[in-house]
């Protein structure tokens, strides 16, 4: 997520809730259970990213 987000990466993880995850942020998503990889779909859906960051 540096890649995409810079320094703010931390900071996104905890405080964006993403609709894709049940309204969970990518750290409570990735607490619960949700694997990685759907977790790191959701945010390449929600940063407009292209397919190729899959």
């Amino acid at each position: 997520m540096e890649r995409h987000i810079g320094p703010l990466a931390e900071w996104w993880s905890r405080d964006v809730v993403l609709v894709a995850l049940g309204n969970r942020t990518v750290r409570e998503a990735l607490d619960a259970g949700v694997p990685a990889q759907r977790v790191w779909r959701a945010v390449v859906d929600f940063l407009e990213l292209p397919a190729s960051e899959r």
